[in-house]
């Protein structure tokens, strides 16, 4: 076998480079604050699309950032329901209709044993 063989090593998993001469990537300081009175220093990539407004904080609560108007929300989806999807195809006369209907076809398919048997 080989002499320079890696034995030991999880190849792929660990990096055998040294990071002495990598720079670290750049970074802002972003602040936020939480009702509670709690100052959070976050560092966050210069290349990051977007800052987030909010932060969790610490102590559970949701810190801001000061100095910083809010972002709207976007408009939250209305979900739709069985009921709502079945209103749009018929009207509530057409369903009673046809509620009706199958009641009396299940009353039929009951009373249909007992004529027999008689």
């Amino acid at each position: 076998m080989i002499e320079t063989s890696m034995r030991g090593t999880r190849l792929g998993a660990l990096s055998l480079e040294r990071d002495d001469n990598v720079p670290a990537a750049e970074r802002v300081m972003v602040t936020y604050l939480c009702p509670q009175g709690h100052k959070s220093m976050v560092p966050l990539s210069t290349e990051a699309d977007e800052i987030p407004y909010e932060w969790d904080c610490r102590c559970g609560a949701i810190a801001t950032r000061p100095h910083e108007v809010a972002p709207e929300k976007p408009e939250e989806r209305y979900v739709r329901t069985h009921w709502d999807m079945l209103l749009e195809r018929r009207t509530l006369k057409e369903l009673e209709e046809i509620y009706n209907e199958r009641l009396a076809l299940l009353n039929e398919k009951r009373e249909a044993p007992l004529k027999k048997s008689a």
